[in-house]
């Protein structure tokens, strides 16, 4: 308003500014509340990330995977590795890009996910949990292979993604 004040800026440069300001800080409160919303309370990014300790991982890959486009192909993507290699890392910095880009992520370890379609099951909402995991862009599952899955569990849970699947293939 100085500046406005003072002649240094035109009524128009002053609007301009404010409404840069404006949506400067909308985006940054649409992020952090998507970010909060999708489980990714550790935020990390790329460009954080040390690829001279993982000189075996292509960096062109992981950037190119940071494009997403493999989100709007509906493909999954798997980091496998011993613990400690970056795998939790590169999969959240992925949910920050994507949150960035307007896309819906939700982040959860495998052990949680087994843990809440079976209790959704238990309370008879089995179904609406699916929808709700399927609704993400993207889903990011950590930890897999931390924990022993009981196979009677996992089973009944695949056969029931199963059903959704088809349910959303005819939609």
């Amino acid at each position: 308003m100085r500046r406005l004040e003072h002649g240094e800026l035109s009524a128009l440069e002053a609007i301009d500014i404010l409404l840069s300001e404006e949506l400067t800080l909308r985006e940054n409160s649409r992020i952090k509340t998507a970010l909060r919303m999708g489980r990714l309370a550790t935020i990390k990014t790329l460009a954080g990330f040390d690829f001279t300790f993982q000189p075996s991982l292509d960096r062109d890959r992981i950037f190119t995977l940071a494009q997403l486009g493999f989100v709007d192909r509906h493909e999954a993507v798997h980091f496998l590795g011993p613990p400690g290699t970056g795998k939790s890392h590169l999969g959240t910095a992925l949910g920050v890009e994507a949150v960035k880009a307007g896309k819906s992520v939700y982040f959860t370890t495998l052990a949680d996910l087994i843990g809440s379609l079976a209790r959704s099951e238990r309370e008879g909402r089995l179904q609406e949990r699916i929808r709700f995991f399927c609704r993400q862009s993207l889903l990011i599952v950590d930890e897999i292979g931390y924990l022993p899955v009981p196979s009677s569990r996992a089973a009944a849970i695949c056969s029931s993604n199963s059903s959704m699947r088809d349910m959303n293939e005819e939609q």
